[in-house]
């Protein structure tokens, strides 16, 4: 190897570091995606399906860059259809599909034979689109079944690519069968890999218990591929992902940079395509061969050089092999001979110029960073690209749970409280029977905690305010449930109890606790929502950002946290009475002018937590005659609706500037408060309760 490829090593990995390729920002991944899977599997039991969401590629292994721009590739299964390997799987009273293979089944392909729920046996007839009788009267379940369904969680605008179903561009669904019997050509694997220096015997010892999955499509040239299915090991291959080394990873990252950059110009087949799954099958192939001494800081040049060659070797001969499957050749249909030439000689280019084509590499400015970056410089966690990855992981993992909170709450939505409550029981029994589910894993016991926690909150609102609607004094448990939820997040939960105080008149009480919330909402706080909206100015806070970086629990994260505060219409009683007009926002037909999202809050009050905690100091301090602090209230709302860049920070900024009307309104500012509603139409002319602020106003100004 050149001399100067240890120097080239030790900056290359410091440059990747500076880039998101460092063990912070790919922990920060990691967990956020195993957590999202574990939500998505939560929500799916509470609907009372058995399905199970598994998040597989760069962004969940933790293998790409911002400049990457790598999608999000998700794989669905559900657990109604048993899948037999051989007779011994068969299950009484279960959807029956047994593997068989037959002498024409291209490699890598199963069908899947119809056996009864009843009796071990074939089924010999049924009349079912989802299945296909063959010459000899067996019946196959047919792949386009599964396909349908992976449209149907899409919606109607999804692409279709091979097993996915795209709902946009970068996210890719695969519909898939759960296989937990390891067949054949994948069982080989265990032997070949007894002679070579990777995976550790550790990893392919729990890789034995991984399972294989089958997504519903054919191979490109059989007459069958309406009814094949191909065998994927995703799970074994995020097992052996997850345990290679920094060095590894950022090896692979450069060679996705390549792919994209360099490799794309040889391909001239319209139809052809080197996709990077054939740079993570070189990196397993040359870790497998190679000593692990290798795979160090100083000399990461090599490592990726010796992954380039093997993808020489796999092009020259024509056929990349699977390094799990036995037998499959994975240029075959996608790599025509001529392409794997003209790649060939072009990465040869790159090997004889000594690597030189990494200094001339566009995506992450990786190339100008090698030629600026001095050695002495070294990254840090704090850092602005790598702070701005974990920050962003972090809200959005939330985000996600705030979602399906919102969906959870609209389920239980209800005319009567009371029911309400019920439901709200049988809700959290349900989320701490399957936390004690011994299928349950540590990522799915952190989301429950967390939505019942949410829950909880909601629990204490509606006991709350059906008190407060009859006058009746509050269950002496009242206070143990909103001690249990108050650590959500720094405010929304505490604000939710003040305002509970407030509306009992306990205004020391309330005021009490919205001066704790002052202390905590400062600047370095982030606003997150589960609306499905996102603020026009979508700003991360910056301390927030370098929070994440190196705290991840969910205690630690909901201290940096502020969700938006949100009122059901059965804890109307716990809000101030101005919100309830935000739960029957609607004039005329504006319902029908709700998308999927909005007709599962619309009919909540819900407003972004500083607006709120500004505004119920407005009143709470007007109700204890303090003025100093009742105009210290009202200008802050004032500063932030009257701030471009503050109100459009917002999630709900309608409903600030509606707030901000109603204190112009206390304040006999008629003309303001009219045009704080003008203002809130222009941000939302539809489904606003300006409409009827503005109504009211401006009769009373004709009168």
């Amino acid at each position: 190897m050149p001399a100067f490829f240890h120097h080239l090593s030790e900056v290359l990995y410091q440059v990747l570091e500076c880039v998101g390729v460092n063990p912070w920002v790919v922990d920060r991944r990691r967990h956020t995606f195993l957590h999202r899977e574990a939500a998505w599997d939560v929500d799916a039991h509470q609907d009372g399906h058995d399905i199970t969401s598994f998040h597989f590629g760069s962004q969940s292994e933790g293998t790409t860059t911002p400049g990457l721009q790598s999608d999000t590739d998700v794989l669905y299964t559900e657990s109604f259809i048993n899948i037999m390997f051989s007779w011994a799987d068969w299950q009484q009273g279960r959807e029956n599909l047994l593997m068989v293979r037959e002498e024409d089944t291209p490699p890598q392909h199963y069908l899947l034979q119809r056996i009864s729920s009843v009796v071990p046996q074939p089924v010999t007839h049924i009349h079912h689109p989802d299945y296909v009788t063959d010459s000899q009267g067996r019946v196959f379940y047919s792949n386009m079944a599964v396909v349908r369904m992976a449209a149907a969680l899409c919606g109607d605008k999804h692409i279709r690519q091979g097993p996915s179903n795209s709902p946009s561009e970068d996210c890719d669904i695969v519909t898939a069968l759960y296989c937990k019997t390891l067949p054949s050509e994948i069982m080989s694997w265990f032997t070949r890999m007894q002679h070579g220096y990777w995976p550790s015997q550790e990893t392919l010892q729990a890789a034995l218990r991984c399972g294989c999955f089958l997504v519903p499509v054919g191979h490109h040239g059989s007459m069958n591929q309406h009814i094949e299915w191909r065998i994927t090991p995703n799970l074994i291959e995020r097992l052996l992902m997850f345990s290679l080394n920094m060095v590894s990873i950022k090896c692979l990252v450069v060679l996705k940079m390549l792919k994209k950059q360099e490799f794309v110009k040889h391909i001239h087949c319209q139809n052809c395509k080197f996709t990077t799954f054939y740079c993570k099958t070189a990196l397993f192939f040359t870790l497998h061969r190679t000593q692990p001494t290798v795979w160090i800081k100083s000399r990461l040049t090599e490592c990726i050089y010796r992954c380039l060659q093997t993808i020489i070797e796999f092009l020259n001969q024509g056929e990349c092999p699977h390094f799990i499957v036995e037998g499959v050749d994975l240029f075959d249909g996608k790599l025509c001979r001529e392409c794997q030439l003209s790649l060939e000689r072009a990465i040869q280019g790159m090997i004889q110029d000594d690597m030189h084509v990494l200094f001339h590499l566009q995506s992450d400015d990786l190339g100008q960073r090698l030629m600026a970056l001095p050695h002495e410089v070294r990254p840090y966690p704090g850092d602005d690209v790598n702070a701005g990855i974990c920050g962003k992981l972090a809200k959005d993992m939330f985000e996600q749970y705030l979602k399906v909170l919102r969906r959870t709450c609209s389920r239980l939505c209800n005319n009567d409280a009371a029911d309400v409550y019920t439901s709200l029981n049988n809700e959290i029994t349900l989320l701490e029977d399957l936390a004690a589910n011994v299928r349950a894993t540590q990522y799915d016991t952190n989301y429950i905690k967390f939505i019942v926690k949410c829950l909880t909150s909601v629990k204490a609102s509606v006991t709350s305010s059906s008190c407060i609607q009859t006058g009746q004094p509050l269950p002496q448990d009242i206070w143990q449930l909103y001690g249990e939820s108050l650590n959500t997040d720094v405010a929304s939960s505490k604000l939710k109890l003040a305002s509970m105080h407030y509306c009992r008149g306990e205004l020391q009480r309330a005021a009490s606790v919205l001066n704790e919330v002052e202390f905590d909402l400062d600047d370095s706080v982030q606003p997150v929502c589960g609306c499905g909206i996102e603020p026009y100015y979508n700003k991360l806070s910056k301390a927030f950002c370098e929070y994440t970086v190196q705290n991840d629990s969910h205690e630690q994260l909901n201290k940096k946290l502020a969700f938006c505060v949100r009122f059901l219409r059965e804890e109307k009683f716990c809000a101030p009475r101005f919100l309830w007009c935000e739960m029957y926002r609607a004039v005329g037909n504006d319902v029908d002018h709700r998308n999927v999202n909005e007709r599962q809050w619309m009919d909540w009050a819900q407003v972004d937590a500083k607006p709120f905690m500004l505004y119920l100091q407005y009143l709470t301090y007007r109700g204890l005659g303090v003025r100093h602090r009742q105009l210290q209230a009202f200008h802050g709302l004032e500063d932030i609706v009257t701030s471009e860049d503050k109100l459009l920070q917002l999630y709900h900024p309608e409903t600030a500037q509606n707030l901000s009307g109603h204190c112009f309104e206390l304040e006999g500012i008629v003309q303001a408060a009219l045009l704080a509603y003008n203002t809130s139409l222009l941000l939302r002319p539809r489904n606003n309760a300006a409409n009827w602020h503005k109504q009211r106003l401006e009769l009373m100004l004709n009168n």
